[in-house]
């Protein structure tokens, strides 16, 4: 099922999303995932963030053809960065170009959504610890993270962490096709087969770093076809089978 965040009103409410419409759920969620009968067009409100989450943890060079993309070898454990919270919006949200960066650019990625607290945890009872998945586009000032030779603050300014639409909790991560169109036209294209730590590695290894809590954020990722960056008045479209279209726009500071 398709879980969707969104404002109705003044109100903020969790749903579940079936065709064109949002179903409100019966009981307080998280725990419960129950829909009720009470129900609303999808066009009569506003989508928003999927989750507030206490952190976004990203995985570098993920995908076996990014990395051979940019001649780089394969790392023998995940490498992982943050993005903050601040830095999140939702579908058809307005990423803000600063006046401080000049190349920025999109990564496609394949987010997890944490369901409950995670410590120490196998990578075989990772799915779990699961509640759903979504897309995630890892906006990057690219002129500034080599410039930085780091990349917090190439990674981190608002409107840097598109997230989105909603969370698919019936999932099978390990076959999925990833795509991202700038004005329609596709820039990058492969499937999650190619990352070379699967998600459940990715899971169990942050977990033995830091403790993971419900609605956390774990970003496994981006294929090839990154660096021919972006421009004000761009739309920017994350697709993910099975999940849907993540759509942005940009705009200059």
């Amino acid at each position: 099922m398709k879980i969707v965040r969104f404002r109705k009103g003044k109100g903020i409410y969790f749903g579940i999303k079936e065709e064109d419409s949002i179903y409100f759920l019966k009981d307080k969620f998280p725990p419960a995932i129950t829909p009720g009968k009470r129900k609303i067009s999808l066009s009569k409100v506003k989508i928003l963030v999927p989750v507030r989450p206490s952190k976004i943890i990203l995985v570098g060079l993920n995908y076996k053809d990014h990395a051979k993309e940019l001649g780089m070898k394969i790392p023998s454990e995940p490498v992982i960065f943050f993005k903050p919270p601040s830095s999140l919006i939702g579908p058809q949200g307005e990423i803000i170009y600063p006046k401080s960066v000049k190349k920025l650019d999109y990564e496609a990625e394949l987010a997890v959504i944490i369901k409950k607290e995670a410590k120490n945890i196998p990578s075989s009872c990772a799915k779990d610890y699961i509640l759903g998945y979504t897309c995630l586009n890892d906006i990057t000032a690219r002129d500034l993270q080599k410039k930085d030779g780091q990349w917090s603050r190439a990674k981190s300014f608002d409107t840097f962490c598109p997230l989105g639409p909603w969370i698919e909790t019936d999932l099978n991560p390990k076959a999925l096709d990833i795509k991202l169109y700038v004005n329609g036209k596709l820039r990058q294209s492969s499937n999650t087969r190619s990352l070379i730590f699967d998600v459940f590695k990715v899971v169990s290894f942050i977990s033995k770093i830091m403790t993971l809590y419900p609605f956390d954020v774990i970003s496994t990722g981006t294929p090839p076809g990154v660096g021919k960056f972006l421009k004000a008045g761009d739309k920017v479209e994350v697709e993910i089978e099975k999940i849907g279209r993540l759509i942005n726009y940009v705009r200059r500071q």
